[in-house]
């Protein structure tokens, strides 16, 4: 079984998905680093030298990649990878994957991605909360309908790594 990890940057994926897989005694394999190590490159380089489009086309290649992997794995997406091409399509049609959405609220994920901004490029630029707040609002309106798409959506505004867990290993039974 692959559980794929889905939400906005800051919702928890890659340290939820890493306590999952923990949990589970699964792999735990994030995409992006996933592409980086088959790039040879740090996202950022492959953007900067190779463009968006020779990115999101090995995206979707390594992607496929690993949702047909025959072993247990804890996948966690970039923030983007579900509104991309047929990404979304490749999750949900296959019968080996369960999604979930990792929701968390726009003034949480403001809140959570203020501190760190300078680490992610996507909202390095951005000098104040309300200016983040928008960004993540128009983001998130735009990346919705791809999002809702994921099998179980679970708000994990205020709950403790622990609840989040539970509430995973509940779906999954």
């Amino acid at each position: 079984m692959i559980i794929v990890l889905i939400g906005y940057m800051g919702s928890g994926k890659s340290t939820i998905g890493k306590e999952l897989a923990t949990a589970l005694e699964y792999s735990f394999l994030d995409l992006d680093d996933y592409i980086s190590d088959k790039e040879k490159g740090s996202i950022a380089e492959i953007f900067k030298t190779k463009g968006e489009i020779y990115f999101r086309r090995k995206e979707t290649e390594y992607l496929n990649e690993v949702l047909n992997s025959s072993e247990n794995i804890v996948l966690a997406l970039g923030g983007g990878t579900p509104c991309y091409g047929k990404n979304m399509d490749l999750i949900i049609n296959n019968t080996n994957v369960t999604s979930f959405y990792l929701k968390l609220s726009i003034p949480l994920l403001s809140k959570r991605l203020f501190t760190e901004r300078e680490k992610r490029p996507l909202i390095s630029h951005l000098n104040s909360e309300t200016e983040l707040l928008e960004f993540i609002g128009k983001h998130l309106f735009e990346r919705n309908q791809y999002y809702s798409k994921s099998q179980f959506t679970l708000n994990t505004d205020h709950k403790m790594k622990q609840e989040i867990l539970e509430d995973l290993v509940v779906h999954l039974i």
